[in-house]
């Protein structure tokens, strides 16, 4: 039992860019975890994309072991991400933890995604222990936003500790404040095994590693473990304990943290929030936590047929890393076999088609995005619609439904103008609005997911400068006018293209989207006329003309007939050529609606 009082599992939940990689560093330096020649900025992102975007996608477990009245602890430390197309991440880690570091910036104060993630911690029953970070800036109001931290979760102001990540300010403070205020975890080491799995990562040379945190009982070297939800029985090979790199161990108690290696091969066989247990005498499945709903959905297609295979193997490998991702396999006329993929956002779609690219060298093209839309027929059935090209005959159905959202936005009171403009351009309801101090608001807005999904957060950070914090959940499916809107390319439709739009704005996408094309596809040595419809009408078209060869220059003075007959000539091969020649689509124009302002 003396042990399990001495482990501490915390992570740490703020907005976007308020310091938690950094502030993790400074823990795993002061604590000792690392030496000098180890150490680096934000040395848990350790992916590329991380390094490069400057944010962290992945949440990263290690370990450190801290020395406080001549008591050794152990502290298990997640770094989670901030950015809200990366929640999910944030509460798989949390399901894995008893407390959680609360970091504000103190020069930006509490923002969209650090409540909704405050409020994933309370809802887990998780002890919050609040940092104000960056207190060293000259921008910091460190008395105003205590008092914004203080109404928010009802700490005392005492409570709230100050700190500079970079500066190394407040670090020691925040470690004794981990073990003081953050309790031992609860179990029983004598029960049945009990542990959960929070994450897993592909090895190429030894198969999954799995990432667990232990509930009840004990898990040991070469014991043989069992996976409930999949039923699959492995022989835990290797265990051990999560620092900068793996440390081996014999066995792992109650309340630990701690990977596991078996060998598995099969990226199916592992669940995140899966339990492990002993095949022998097995315990309960742990209440994990609930599946992922994606909201934007788009096709994933190899640029070479050939390399379909290849590219599911790929997705299974990535899936692994990234639970978040849903992908089922589908087929489209214009690009051939592909994968219709989930995601929980724009970003989260980019992040994956950057993974794929660099981690897997897969080359691909992405289809245009869209969101799920539920559509009843005339005969009383449901279906969902996660693609254009699943929409039914108009005739056929009764009505159309889209998902909504419940968007909080928090801003500056200067923005709130150039907000509400924008939420009701993309048909938004504007809700309540709450002054939370003198200069910050809190707009509350039910809008259409399907409008959010393009381009809405960059244009929210546009028009706040930076400011807004956009924070989103489900709220359910509303009754809605809309229609699918067909591109046609010498009169031939491309799936590929198509897009489910609201009525109301199907004729200005039409045509914003053929000019757009226009710019896209190459001239060939035939007209391309492209053509968007709504069913059989015709709402836009644009002419990409010919490249044609000079078949007058050989005739200089003489009769015009004689200049007119070359030209019906070349005018006849046009025509031969337009009825066999096929137009090339390159794959920015797949991407053109996004660009569509």
């Amino acid at each position: 039992m003396k042990e399990m009082d001495n482990i501490r599992n915390f992570c740490i939940i703020a907005h976007i860019d308020h310091g938690k990689s950094t502030l993790a560093d400074r823990l795993l330096e002061f604590t000792g975890t690392l030496n000098q020649r180890q150490m680096q900025a934000q040395v848990l992102d350790n992916m590329d994309l991380e390094r490069e975007k400057g944010i962290t996608i992945k949440a990263h477990a290690i370990q450190m072991n801290y020395q406080l009245n001549n008591q050794e602890y152990t502290l298990n430390l997640i770094d989670t991400p901030g950015h809200v197309d990366f929640s999910y991440e944030v509460s798989r880690s949390i399901a894995a933890c008893e407390g959680a570091l609360l970091i504000v910036d103190a020069a930006q104060g509490i923002q969209a995604q650090t409540i909704s993630n405050l409020y994933l911690a309370l809802d887990h029953n998780l002890e919050i222990i609040p940092v104000l970070n960056k207190i060293d800036l000259p921008a910091a109001m460190p008395e105003e936003v205590t008092d914004q931290i203080v109404d928010l979760i009802g700490c005392k102001r005492e409570d709230v500790i100050r700190a500079s990540a970079k500066e190394g300010i407040g670090i020691e403070e925040i470690l004794k404040a981990v073990v003081y205020r953050v309790p031992p975890p609860k179990g029983n080491g004598k029960a049945p095994l009990q542990a959960m799995i929070f994450d897993s990562v592909f090895n190429s040379f030894r198969g999954i590693e799995v990432y667990f945190r232990v509930f009840n009982g004990v898990i040991k070297k070469n014991d043989k473990v069992k996976f409930v939800n999949t039923g699959m029985e492995y022989n835990a090979d290797e265990i051990g304990v999560l620092k900068l790199d793996k440390h081996p161990r014999e066995e792992i108690g109650t309340g630990n943290v701690g990977y596991l290696i078996s060998g598995i091969k099969v990226a199916k066989e592992v669940k995140v929030g899966d339990t492990i247990t002993h095949a022998a005498h097995p315990g309960e499945a742990i209440k994990g936590f609930e599946n992922v709903k994606p909201m934007v959905f788009a096709g994933i297609y190899p640029v070479e047929t050939s390399e379909f295979e290849e590219l599911r193997a790929s997705m299974e490998k990535l899936q692994l890393n990234d639970a978040a991702l849903v992908w089922e396999p589908e087929t489209s006329a214009a690009l051939g076999f592909g994968f219709r993929c989930g995601f929980l956002g724009m970003l989260h779609m980019e992040i994956v088609q950057e993974r794929l690219e660099r981690e897997f060298d897969m080359t691909v093209i992405t289809t245009v995005p869209s969101v799920e839309f539920r559509a009843t027929l005339t005969n009383g059935e449901v279906i969902t619609i996660n693609a254009p090209s699943e929409m039914p005959d108009p005739t056929t159905m009764s009505f159309i439904e889209e998902p909504f959202i419940a968007a909080q936005i928090i801003s500056k009171a200067e923005f709130i103008g150039p907000i509400i403009t924008l939420c009701m351009d993309k048909r938004g309801i504007i809700k309540n609005q709450v002054y939370l101090t003198s200069d910050r608001v809190e707009l509350s807005f039910d809008m259409p997911l399907s409008e959010i999904v393009f381009d809405f957060f960059d244009k929210l950070k546009t028009i706040s400068k930076g400011y807004a914090s956009l924070d989103y959940h489900l709220i359910g499916f509303r009754e809605s006018d809309m229609v699918k809107l067909d591109v046609m390319l010498n009169g031939d439709r491309v799936d590929a293209l198509s897009a489910i739009v609201h009525r109301a704005k199907s004729y200005e996408w039409g045509r914003k989207l053929c000019e757009k094309l226009k710019e896209l596809i190459p001239r060939h040595m035939f007209e391309v006329a492209i053509q968007a419809s709504i069913g059989q009408k015709i709402i836009a078209r644009e002419t990409v003309s010919a490249m044609r060869k000079n078949v007058l220059a050989k005739c200089y003075g003489g009769d015009i007939s004689r200049k007119r007959k070359l030209l019906e000539k070349q005018k006849k091969g046009k025509k031969r050529m337009r009825q066999i020649g096929t137009v090339e689509v390159p794959q920015e124009a797949f991407m053109a609606v996004l660009k569509i302002n």
